[in-house]
């Protein structure tokens, strides 16, 4: 059986992104635990005019047979707990003050104690930050993170392969989060190694 992966969305712009991401686990029946945090919640009705979990279900395609929802308040569920095992956590978009929460090991939330959780377990963490620009605090918590064993994956799109739409931006970031949790999907074209100017 196939382990599940703990997808967080936070209140930091790029709402986008973690629409995406859902939407490509729960077309490939990826076991996904979703936390969806109030900022997140906001953040999704502003960028996305997702509401509410009707609203997600909808735009990520309907079938949430693989996706399970925890609310963001009770640290008593599944992904607070290292002994119930996952294949990782994504935190996307990350905010930064999610970011400094998990850095400090805070664990208020589900969130932060899922992210305490698959720190210690010493699983991939994989953190999704969309700020610009960077404080020194911002870097200092990043380096933490890093040094923990967390990977800081920002959301910075490559432009290498000449996109023309924006949702082949937003694949772009999907496909490294994709490849950091080791799912074999495909949603973004790979560099060739063609340096060739036209």
């Amino acid at each position: 059986m196939s382990l599940p992966l703990i997808l967080a969305i936070t209140g930091a712009s790029g709402a986008p992104y973690a629409v995406r991401l859902l939407q490509v686990l729960a077309e490939e029946h990826v076991p996904t635990w979703l936390i969806v945090s109030s900022h997140g919640w906001r953040l999704l009705h502003t960028e996305c005019a997702i509401a509410d979990r009707d609203g997600l279900q909808e735009a990520t395609g309907g079938d949430w047979s693989s996706i399970t929802l925890y609310p963001n308040d009770d640290r008593g569920a599944h992904p607070a707990s290292g002994s119930c095992r996952t294949r990782g956590m994504v935190v996307c978009p990350c905010s930064m003050g999610t970011l400094s929460a998990i850095a400090h090991g805070s664990s208020r939330s589900l969130i932060e104690r899922a992210a305490d959780v698959t720190l210690k377990e010493r699983r991939p963490l994989i953190v999704v930050p969309r700020e610009t620009p960077l404080s020194l605090v911002h870097l200092r918590n990043m380096t933490l993170l890093t040094e923990a064993g967390a990977v800081v994956l920002p959301a910075a799109p490559g432009f290498y392969h000449r996109p023309e739409r924006i949702d082949q931006l937003v694949d772009f970031v999907v496909q490294r989060v994709l490849d950091r949790v080791g799912l074999d999907i495909e949603v973004a074209d790979r560099w060739t190694g063609d340096t060739s100017i036209d």
